[in-house]
């Protein structure tokens, strides 16, 4: 099951779509995105400082002046309930870039709650790793890069790429991850000890 999370930021369409059983969350305009998509959110949470409070839904209404952002707090909730599966739109872009970076901070809090969680932006999605391994098909096209947010990420292997690393240390000081690039082979991202995020490119059409 997944948790999906409607944030007032960009949208650039759905890539993934929830299914039965899956929570929706809309964080405060992120409401609006909702319905435009025929979405009915199981519960509405914000301060609703940059929308009015829609009448007719399950609402947890925050104060303005709080420690979460509307985001973080949807995913709070989301653990609350038992999901351990999170998928944030409208998580990037605009002029709020501090709001892009608060969330890509969510979702490492997400990591440290035993959780995962992906954001998706302009073609690209970011994603956590922690102390695992991801994997992509040959269909993969495009560029991808691999930070570390957190200290130090060790044991790190890229196969498949252009730029290849075996049992490497990333470290949040030195971006030695920006700019790799998929070869039309099946590719992978190993971390042994840490937690990375990692940005890679979509393909045109969501789906």
């Amino acid at each position: 099951m997944t948790c999906y999370i409607f944030a007032a930021g960009d949208f650039f369409g759905l890539r993934e779509k929830p299914e039965p059983g899956d929570l929706i969350i809309a964080a405060d305009a992120g409401y609006r995105r909702c319905t435009a998509l025929g979405l009915r959110p199981d519960v509405v949470v914000g301060d609703f400082d940059s929308m009015p409070p829609p009448m007719g839904e399950s609402l947890l209404r925050l104060p303005v002046e709080k420690d979460d952002t509307d985001s973080l707090y949807a995913m709070r909730l989301g653990l609350d309930r038992g999901y351990r599966d999170f998928v944030l739109y409208g998580g990037t872009g605009g002029r709020r870039s501090d709001h892009t970076l608060a969330n890509l901070q969510s979702l490492l809090f997400l990591v440290s709650h035993r959780a995962s969680g992906r954001m998706y932006g302009d073609g690209v999605v970011w994603r956590t790793l922690h102390d695992g391994r991801f994997d992509f098909p040959a269909s993969a096209r495009g560029t991808l890069s691999v930070f570390c947010m957190d200290g130090e990420a060790r044991g790190v292997t890229l196969r498949g790429l252009k730029y290849e690393l075996d049992d490497g240390c990333l470290r949040s000081d030195f971006p030695l991850g920006v700019s790799n690039s998929f070869l039309g082979r099946e590719a992978s991202v190993e971390v042994k000890d840490g937690t990375l995020l990692i940005l890679y490119d979509l393909p045109e059409e969501p789906t």
